[in-house]
């Protein structure tokens, strides 16, 4: 029988090779916006909260189980004394598994109030940032807005020495002039896929360590709550926002999506921009 112990193993080696992106970094509350031009030139903001976690509950939780786990024996399953070469493995392998998720984060640990404010100067070193406050573990106040052409993809955001980011907007350009624009990050189901393995992790668990388990995540939890939209002169081929768009002065068109704890898909749209000259 899998135990939790194995359970919680095998998930983080899942999610480090197929699921990470989009759990290590979320929004929290923000307001957001894609100015997209005919011509291919652009705007993008961010004004809220970025919450850095996700990889590090799941190692919490499976280091507190795995502390609580009794030695059993193999053949009769019953419990027995912890030999002390036994525990020294156990002590191993949690320092070889905080180690491989410190460096699959950048070696970020947002429990660490020093660390925290060197990530928040990494940001502040790169263009666009124009601000970065520390307001909590592992949370953010970031104001951020760039301008820029777009002849090539734009990915937000982008993380100086972090191995694995996840976007909360992605453009990407198609053959005939065609842009495609997602929002993975502003839907808590789509931006955030570690939460069902979190899910399954607290089935897993015995009902006592499920309860606490659960109450823990609840405490900690931040929830993605926003407003995206995107603004353009472009055509509007395809979009999934509930009432279209939104006409404007000088032929502008606004896509708005109001993004809840209960959204489902994430925004998207697809737009067709004039030719290149």
């Amino acid at each position: 029988m899998m135990t939790f112990k194995t359970l919680a193993r095998a998930t983080l080696l899942l999610g480090a090779a197929t699921a990470l992106s989009g759990c290590f970094l979320q929004p929290g509350s923000f307001d957001s916006t894609l100015t997209v031009l005919e011509d291919g030139r652009f705007t993008f903001a961010y004004d809220g909260e970025i919450v850095m976690g996700g990889i590090g509950d799941l190692a919490e939780m499976a280091d507190a189980a795995e502390g609580e786990e009794p030695c059993t024996d193999e053949s009769s399953g019953e419990e027995r004394p912890c030999p002390q070469k036994e525990l020294d493995d156990r002590a191993a392998k949690k320092a070889q598994d905080q180690a491989m998720m410190q460096a699959m984060m950048g070696q970020a640990d947002m429990s660490n109030p020093q660390q925290m404010a060197e990530f928040a100067e990494v940001l502040q070193r790169q263009a666009g940032w124009n601000a970065v406050e520390i307001a909590g573990e592992g949370v953010f106040e970031v104001s951020f807005a760039i301008t820029s052409r777009l002849g090539h993809d734009f990915d937000f955001p982008t993380i100086e020495g972090m191995p694995i980011a996840s976007s909360f907007v992605q453009a990407r350009l198609r053959d005939g002039n065609r842009l495609r624009i997602d929002a993975p990050g502003f839907s808590p189901q789509a931006g955030n896929p570690m939460s069902g393995m979190m899910g399954e992790m607290i089935g897993a668990m015995g009902d006592g360590q499920a309860t606490a388990a659960n109450a823990e995540t609840n405490d900690d939890a931040r929830p993605i709550e926003g407003t995206f939209r995107i603004i353009t002169n472009a055509q509007i081929l395809t979009n999934n926002t509930d009432e279209g768009p939104q006409f404007g002065d000088n032929g502008m068109q606004t896509l708005s999506w109001d993004i809840t704890p209960n959204s489902g898909a994430a925004p998207s749209a697809l737009l067709a921009l004039a030719p290149t000259p």
